[in-house]
């Protein structure tokens, strides 16, 4: 019997086709390559494009990262060039002591 594998739904909230954006976008893409290969949706939402989807998952700031399965729900704001910020915040690595 298989067991039903777990597949992260990321969603990357960014506003056009900034610099920050795309380090964003970078980042993200390497870290779920290297930890969750196979594993990982990303949705990019370029709020330029459609501005009412950041009211759903009330973004604030640009670029935002909203992992929404597997929960809880987690968000990280920035560039996400932190590796160990990212990993500790969707739950990846737990946190060191």
């Amino acid at each position: 019997m298989k067991t039903k594998e777990e597949i992260w739904e990321l969603r990357l909230y960014i506003a056009g086709n900034t610099v920050k954006s795309q380090t964003a976008l970078a980042n993200l893409k390497k870290y779920c390559e290297e930890h969750l290969k196979g594993k990982y949706i990303i949705e990019v939402i370029d709020l330029l494009v459609k501005p009412q989807l950041a009211e759903g998952d009330q973004i604030l700031a640009v670029p935002t990262l909203v992992k929404k399965v597997p929960e809880p729900i987690r968000k990280i704001i920035g560039d996400l060039s932190n590796e160990e910020k990212v990993l500790v915040g969707l739950n990846i690595r737990p946190a060191k002591i």
